[in-house]
C-alpha cells in the first residue's frame, strides 16, 4: 500500500486512475460495436460464405488428386 505525504500526490493519483477508468469504457465500447456488427444478418451470411467457399475449394482440390 502506498503512503502519501501530500494531497497533490493524492490528486495526481485519482487523476490517473479516473483517466484509466475513461480509457477502460471506451474500449469496452469499441469490442461492444464490433461484437454487435458480428451479429448482424449480413455479416453472418457472408462469413458463412467464405466458410463455404474454402470448404468447396477444399473438396475440389482433393477430387482433381484422386
Amino acid at each position: 500500500m502506498k503512503k502519501y505525504t501530500n494531497f497533490s500526490d493524492i490528486e495526481r493519483d485519482l487523476k490517473m486512475l479516473s483517466l484509466e477508468r475513461q480509457i477502460a469504457l471506451e474500449e469496452l465500447k469499441i469490442v461492444k460495436s464490433d461484437f454487435v456488427n458480428q451479429l448482424k444478418p449480413l455479416t453472418m451470411v457472408g462469413n458463412f460464405l467464405k466458410f463455404a467457399s474454402k470448404y468447396g475449394l477444399l473438396i475440389l482440390v482433393k477430387k482433381i488428386f484422386k
